[in-house]
């Protein structure tokens, strides 16, 4: 008996597995035929070019769009570079200490803290300890303080892959410990580490939550190029589309084109990172 249960359990764990694989891509197909099939008739070069009209009843979503890029690139320049030196320090140069394993026990929990916390954190630290205001500057910093635990986790797991012995190589021929991480360590782990930079920016461009109360405005006809004013951006512009407009079902269309549009950019920020990871492997070969 206990034989044949053996020999069964290998099946119906894979049999589980299958099944849990094949329920899941079955409604993610079914949300993303949704949305495409009601986004895809109002998705046009007019609509990604023209800015909102009459309340956004009609017109396209330029300004969500430009806020959305605005916003993803202020938290690029905050995050990615304390992200990649804080990395670097922790595996580097940091002693394996009871502090050293807080700090990174930390940054794992705060990984897991909802975005929604970090914008009440960004509402009482930027827009109103530090005076910026409810602005895009606001906004980015704190969606750079919600990507700072995913790039420092995953720039630290690129450079934990790199083998000892490459750095000791470096060091036996005279290089410096910092000249045998910036010519060594870091090319080498390149490819990891863009691949979690793409991956995180491409969620802070999802987010709603901390930009709700940080700066995302509900509706405006200019938000180019002024960090210390309101702005639109593609999440909170669907979220006011699908909940808190006075035409919702006028607006319904809008709101699945605007849904359609930013899977796209997702879509197209994971398959960077993809090709990023695809490329650097196969000139490693």
């Amino acid at each position: 008996m206990l034989h044949k249960f053996k020999k069964l359990a290998p099946i119906v764990e894979w049999g589980t597995l299958l099944l849990s694989t094949g329920l899941v891509c079955f409604f993610l197909c079914v949300i993303l035929y949704d949305i495409f099939t009601k986004g895809s008739h109002v998705l046009s070069w007019d609509f990604v070019s023209k800015l909102p009209s009459d309340g956004m009843t009609r017109g396209g979503i330029l300004t969500p769009i430009i806020g959305t890029v605005f916003l993803t690139l202020i938290t690029a320049l905050f995050s990615i570079p304390f992200g990649i030196c804080c990395a670097i320090y922790l595996n580097e140069y940091a002693e394996n200490t009871w502090l050293t394993r807080t700090i990174r026990a930390s940054i794992r929990n705060l990984s897991g803290v909802p975005s929604i916390i970090y914008g009440l954190f960004g509402l009482a630290l930027f827009v109103q300890a530090l005076n910026f205001g409810t602005s895009i500057l606001s906004a980015g910093l704190t969606l750079g303080l919600l990507s700072l635990p995913y790039i420092i986790t995953t720039t630290e797991e690129a450079l934990l892959r790199i083998p000892r012995s490459m750095r000791e190589a470096a060091l036996a021929v005279g290089a410096t410990k910092f000249e045998s991480i910036k010519d060594v360590v870091l090319p080498a782990s390149l490819p990891g580490i863009l691949t979690g930079i793409v991956l995180t920016l491409s969620r802070a461009a999802g987010e709603t939550a901390p930009i709700l109360f940080t700066g995302a405005a509900f509706y405006i006809t200019n938000s180019f190029g002024n960090l210390n004013q309101e702005f639109m951006a593609l999440p909170y512009h669907l979220y006011m589309l699908s909940t808190q407009h006075q035409s919702i079902e006028e607006v319904r269309p809008i709101a699945y084109g605007t849904a359609l549009v930013l899977i796209i950019v997702v879509f197209l920020m994971n398959l960077t990172a993809f090709y990023i990871r695809y490329k650097f492997r196969n000139n490693e070969k």
